[in-house]
């Protein structure tokens, strides 16, 4: 199974970038994030005639919103509402009767790492503990993928320069702890650096305010995969797609790749 997570940053406005991923890699199941179209507006039967008759979606208009394409049958789950906001960050389905697919947007949290000065980042710091209750106390499968644009770098050589972010949001010690909380109450495997060593520097985010991202390459490791132990001898290979970034009007994200054995 080949599984790719994608921030795509408006799905109508980048539907033909989406025929482009499908061509290239041929996923099995692809997750989206941020795909600012309400569901009564949602371009399903374009995405049917790409191969995914399975499709979960959970919409906005304007903002956020989160989908599940899948060219294999699956029973779709009730998904949270995370700070009793209701506003479509989290889809979860089932895939061949074992496999529990979690995909989540989390909250952006602004420009100002200040909960009390900072409504946005307060909002993703609950987030996040919302997350680590429900990792921590929920019955799980043994098979577990979760997947998305959880909107923080965790890992040094996540982002172009640790120092330098460190009080810069998605890379703040704070949120860092979170993320690595929640890792750990879900006895999270990162899958993608399963092969790439945390030694190594990995983005999957370009900000659009750098004229010349391939200069400057001040890049964020924002999009992950996590899998749960059980599927771990099952990894066979993970990539992310840099050159995506560098597509006709693209998304400020690229597509991460993950194979399964």
């Amino acid at each position: 199974m080949r599984l790719v997570t994608w921030n795509i940053n408006s799905l109508r406005l980048r539907l033909d970038l989406l025929r482009r991923l499908v061509q290239e890699e041929q996923p099995d199941v692809i997750c989206l994030q941020e795909i600012k179209v309400q569901d009564s507006e949602f371009p399903e039967e374009e995405l049917k005639s790409l191969g995914y008759p399975h499709i979960l979606r959970h919409g906005m208009k304007s903002y956020n919103g989160v989908a599940i394409l899948s060219r294999l049958p699956f029973l779709a789950k009730d998904p949270q509402n995370w700070c009793d906001k209701g506003d479509s960050r989290h889809g979860r389905v089932v895939l061949g009767g074992d496999l529990d697919l979690q995909n989540f947007y989390v909250p952006a949290g602004g420009d100002i790492p200040d909960a009390k000065k900072n409504v946005k980042f307060a909002h993703k710091l609950q987030f996040l503990d919302e997350m680590h209750a429900h990792f921590q106390n929920a019955r799980r499968r043994k098979k577990s993928i979760m997947v998305g644009d959880l909107n923080i770098a965790p890992l040094e050589h996540d982002v172009w320069s640790h120092k330098q972010l460190l009080d810069v949001v998605s890379h703040t010690p704070i949120e860092v702890e979170k993320l690595t909380g929640i890792k750990a109450a879900g006895t999270w495997v990162d899958a993608v650096r399963h092969f790439v060593p945390e030694s190594e520097k990995l983005f999957s985010w370009w900000s659009y305010r750098s004229p010349d991202w391939t200069r400057n390459d001040r890049g964020r490791r924002l999009d992950h995969i996590w899998v749960t132990p059980d599927l771990q001898k099952d990894l066979k290979a993970a990539r992310i797609r840099r050159d995506m970034r560098s597509w006709k009007q693209p998304s400020d994200h690229v597509a991460v790749i993950l194979d399964f054995g």
